[in-house]
């Protein structure tokens, strides 16, 4: 029976998919309790024991209102008999009304002319734009029924961090993929007996205004140092695992018991960038999520034959899935160098892939869209900041913004470790102005951190003898102020600069307050200092002749002659890719 004969009888066989439409002005998929459009289903009695009353829903019964409800003519199979609205909630029953009310009223002029159906490309864009929504929106039936199978699928590890889900500014999830293996088939990859080691981790940074996402590419063999590390026990208790010194950054993860808030705490050490949440995978979920997609593309620049991971690709584009995915984000002996570093190019690749598979053919269909959640969900570890399913939507949601061609893949700088070939080394003059523009929630999109609005007049600088500022620390390494001070005096030739000792509060971020009239004093202070616009904080009111500026050292300083202000364009020699090219190639 078609759409627009289904009565209530036909109810319980509908398909779950044909009741979920998308809500133009939420960007959602949301479940219809009508089927077809019309009223909400009469039941044989409305006087019945026990059922809620319309004008007073609370009530048991007793207090029926027995006023009918305008109909939408020409739908049902009883124009005649007034509907009583169902328990599918209030917002359908009220949502229902007002559709009725509105058709009663240009039910004639709707018979003349039927409403003309969406274009192909219209409803294209509306599967795309409310994929996640649909999979996870709340509601009852079965929506409820969705969200208790995916809740039930969502592993989750108390990291000792309770960040909600949604938040107003910048947005750091960690993705740690592990080196662990389980169920079947997994026999060629990772280590049987470990419980999983930090073997892929990308910070992913998300802009403020959602308007730009970078993901940071960390090497398993990077040489670091993991700080202590309280883990929550089976019984509750929690135990702190002492940190380590100049160790494989893999280890912050399973070794000694660590858990990923270990990881979590090593990244943050390393970055400087305050993290949010964490989800991590092991190797099942890139075998599951390219099936459920139907494989992902990727490119090699020559054929791969890798006896390691089982890989053999002749050169050219490729559709991978299962197994054969798996063996491409693993492979790295025929590729490149032969190292993690030539690895991760290939993570990256197939990532960027993914996602545009999944913000297009992936899905097309309701069921298509539910495999992928399931997929997902079940692969998935991550902090009780977004442990549920609506969490998780509510997540998504806010990060959905992000344009594709918007999202850079960077790998974090290392050298060689001259110690120990098999691992590499922080090559800090490239590492720090990249960590930089993260922390200052800077984008490495090309030719997004150029000003669009024009440079303005150049301010006139003060020479260094002129200079006079009270330096203090306010939040600094120790002893800052008075190396600050040594630097201008010894260095730039600012004799009039004084160490005022500790400022009375803590900033994040460095400060330098002026008077309009040391407007050039400030621009001379700015350059050395490379202080962000930010930082500059102009008073109301002149200055006298022998008042001097305040700068006050925040968090964000390091040393003197290190500029705090991060770049506006990605350093020199890093390594990046934006995820939305379609020709990269494993070379």
């Amino acid at each position: 029976m078609d759409a627009q004969g289904r009565g209530q009888a036909d109810d319980n066989n509908v398909d779950p998919a044909d009741q979920w439409v998308f809500n133009p002005n939420t960007g959602n998929y949301e479940l219809r309790l009508d089927p077809a459009g019309q009223g909400p289903a009469r039941p044989a009695d409305r006087k019945a024991p026990g059922r809620r009353s319309a004008r007073n829903p609370r009530a048991g019964g007793g207090d029926t209102d027995t006023r009918p409800l305008p109909v939408q003519r020409g739908r049902g199979a009883d124009d005649d008999e007034p509907a009583e609205p169902t328990e599918g909630g209030r917002a359908a029953r009220r949502a229902a009304g007002r559709a009725a009310t509105a058709v009663a009223a240009g039910a004639a002029a709707s018979r003349r002319k039927p409403k003309p159906k969406k274009s192909g490309k219209r409803k294209f864009l509306y599967w795309t734009a409310g994929v996640v929504g649909f999979v996870l929106v709340a509601g009852c039936g079965t929506a409820f029924v969705i969200y208790q199978q995916l809740d039930g699928n969502i592993k989750k590890v108390d990291v000792g961090e309770e960040n909600s889900a949604v938040t107003d500014g910048p947005v750091n999830l960690l993705i740690i993929g592990t080196d662990a293996r389980t169920g079947k088939g997994d026999t060629g990859y990772g280590d049987s007996g470990s419980v999983g080691h930090a073997d892929t981790t990308i910070l992913m940074h998300v802009s403020k205004d959602r308007t730009n996402a970078t993901a940071l590419s960390i090497p398993r063999d990077l040489i670091t140092d993991i700080p202590d590390c309280p883990t929550k026990q089976p019984d509750g208790s929690t135990k702190v695992i002492p940190g380590q010194q100049h160790v494989r950054f893999n280890t912050s993860l399973g070794q000694e018991g660590r858990d990923p808030g270990c990881t979590w705490r090593t990244v943050e050490k390393l970055t400087g960038v305050k993290i949010n949440h964490f989800m991590m995978a092991d190797f099942n979920a890139v075998k599951d999520l390219s099936d459920a997609v139907d494989g992902v593309e990727v490119c090699a620049a020559k054929d791969i034959n890798d006896p390691k991971s089982h890989l053999k690709l002749t050169a050219g584009r490729h559709v991978v899935k299962g197994e054969q995915a798996l063996a491409f984000v693993r492979t790295r002996h025929s590729v490149g160098t032969g190292s993690d570093l030539s690895r991760i190019q290939l993570q990256q690749q197939f990532i960027g892939s993914l996602i545009r598979k999944l913000k297009s053919s992936a899905f097309g269909s309701p069921s298509k869209l539910l495999d992928v959640a399931q997929a997902a969900t079940k692969a998935l570890t991550v902090d009780t900041g977004i442990g549920t399913a609506s969490k998780l939507l509510d997540f998504g949601n806010d990060l959905k913004k992000v344009d594709l061609n918007k999202i850079t893949f960077a790998t974090v700088p290392v050298l060689d470790n001259p110690r120990d070939k098999a691992t590499v080394v922080l090559d800090t003059a490239k590492a720090d102005p990249l960590f930089k523009m993260v922390q200052q929630d800077h984008t490495l999109a090309k030719g997004a951190g150029k000003d669009k609005g024009g440079k303005s007049a150049p301010v006139k600088k003060a020479p260094p003898e002129l200079v006079r500022v009270d330096v203090t620390n306010g939040g600094g390494p120790f002893g800052a102020a008075q190396e600050t001070v040594d630097w201008l005096q010894n260095t730039k030739g600012a004799r009039l600069s004084t160490n005022a000792g500790n400022a009375p509060e803590k900033l994040s971020a460095t400060r330098l307050e002026y008077a309009p009239n040391q407007a050039d004093q400030a621009a001379t202070l700015a350059e050395w200092m490379g202080l962000p616009k930010s930082a500059l904080k102009k008073t109301g009111a002149d200055a006298g002749p022998r008042v001097p500026m305040k700068l006050v050292l925040g968090k964000d300083f390091t040393a003197p002659g290190s500029p705090i202000e991060a770049p506006t364009e990605t350093p020199e020699g890093v390594q990046h890719v934006n995820a939305d090219d379609k020709n990269i190639c494993a070379k």
